[in-house]
């Protein structure tokens, strides 16, 4: 493991000294990263798998809301999902440092407390948007287009860049908060299923069985998915109920209270072992 030297910061440069910490720590966590090349292609393959198997090799048995190529309604699910598979990997992540005493190291060095798990964080998001580059380069690939204005289509990398960070500190709360490795595992692995398949990042609500479409319709995937999908003009089916009707705002509510409340859990578990 590699040795880390921060200094302590002091009056008025506290808040740079944060940031040097967050950068040093996150550069750790790349640097892991680029020496187990395999858990960026483990973090590609899943999403990547459900694009060509779904969008490409199946895309003639399925019809895409109000028309247009499947694919282009798929995409935006596929993006969500990017964010769900790095759920998993982060949290495990987490668990490891724990349970190799690295989290009780970071504690008794003069740094930040939130600069430990910013870092992690911002390493993952930085992860999951190279994700998301191969991903819409494949999509391109198979048929996916977008129509809406340049700030549109960049409003719509937005909103996914968000949603992967809201996963990402979800990855983090569930590492801290849970002790078991392999619990964790199950538990994301879990979570990324059910979270993609009771939403409409594959399939339209309207697919689904009438007692199950509330809960298609409120899943927080389907926010981010059917907000991405206006923004890039690619075909969405709009929902009767309320998150139909206005997805951007509940696409920002969720992702409101994904980030408030996994970085609170997250902050909580780590300053309460110390």
């Amino acid at each position: 493991m590699s040795t880390l030297t921060v200094d302590t910061p002091a009056g008025p440069s506290a808040a740079a000294g944060v940031v040097r910490e967050t950068f040093a720590l996150a550069g750790r966590r790349l640097r892991h990263l680029r020496r187990a090349p395999g858990r960026m292609v483990g973090l590609v393959m899943n999403p990547l798998v459900m694009l060509l198997a779904v969008g490409y090799l199946f895309k003639n048995a399925i019809v895409s809301p109000h028309g247009g190529a499947y694919q282009e309604y798929l995409m935006a699910g596929i993006t969500a999902q990017v964010g769900l598979a790095g759920v998993g990997p982060t949290a495990v992540s987490v668990a490891l440092d724990r349970r190799a005493g690295l989290m009780d190291r970071f504690r008794s060095l003069p740094i930040s407390r939130a600069a430990v798990l910013t870092a992690h964080a911002l390493g993952d998001l930085l992860i999951g948007l190279g994700v998301l580059v191969v991903i819409s380069l494949v999509g391109l690939g198979i048929g996916w287009r977008v129509h809406g204005d340049p700030l549109s289509v960049l409003a719509g990398f937005g909103v996914a860049a968000l949603f992967i960070l809201a996963t990402v500190w979800v990855g983090i709360a569930l590492g801290m908060t849970v002790s078991n490795i392999e619990s964790v595992d199950s538990i994301a692995a879990l979570g990324l299923v059910v979270c993609t398949f009771l939403s409409d990042a594959v399939f339209s609500a309207s697919a689904m069985p009438a007692w199950l479409r509330p809960v298609v319709e409120w899943n927080p995937v389907t926010a981010v998915a059917d907000a991405v999908r206006h923004l890039w003009g690619n075909p969405v089916q709009p929902g009767s109920g309320f998150p139909g009707q206005h997805p951007f705002l509940v696409a920002g509510c969720w992702l409101g209270l994904l980030l408030a409340g996994a970085m609170t859990a997250a902050l909580t578990s780590f300053r309460s072992r110390e």
